[in-house]
């Protein structure tokens, strides 16, 4: 029997290494928050239906502000609708915390709000009988 209810919602939160930056800027490829919010739908799904599920797509997304290196970044997914086998989520990823190489090599500060890098809408699928 499914748990799935609108407003059912997973945060996971990860420290970026250096060793993941692409770009000038330590920053970091939006892919990377795609796999994150990817983590976070499968135990949404394993939640509300016992399943990992399967990720059938995303119909938004936005990147709004860089991730970079030396981040610790929070994705979070919520359920929004409930199908008979598909389940609609929102997604937000914020950095809580910020490296800071500009004061020292290991500086780091906790923001004092979370900054909004990135958004998106997405739709899972859990096997039949699952859902």
């Amino acid at each position: 029997m499914t748990k799935a209810t609108i407003g059912l919602s997973v945060t996971h939160r990860r420290y970026i290494p250096y060793s993941h930056a692409h770009y000038a800027g330590n920053l970091v490829d939006g892919a990377y928050v795609l796999g994150l919010f990817g983590d976070v739908a499968t135990e949404v799904c394993i939640q509300a239906d016992g399943d990992e599920g399967l990720f059938a797509s995303y119909s938004d997304v936005q990147f709004l502000q860089p991730l970079r290196a030396g981040d610790v970044v929070e994705a979070t997914a919520t359920i929004t609708r409930v199908g008979n086998r598909s389940r609609e989520l929102s997604f937000v990823a914020r950095v809580v915390c910020r490296g800071r190489a500009d004061l020292s090599e290991s500086a780091a500060e906790v923001l004092a709000e979370p900054l909004e890098i990135t958004r998106a809408t997405g739709t899972v699928v859990v096997p039949a009988g699952q859902g």
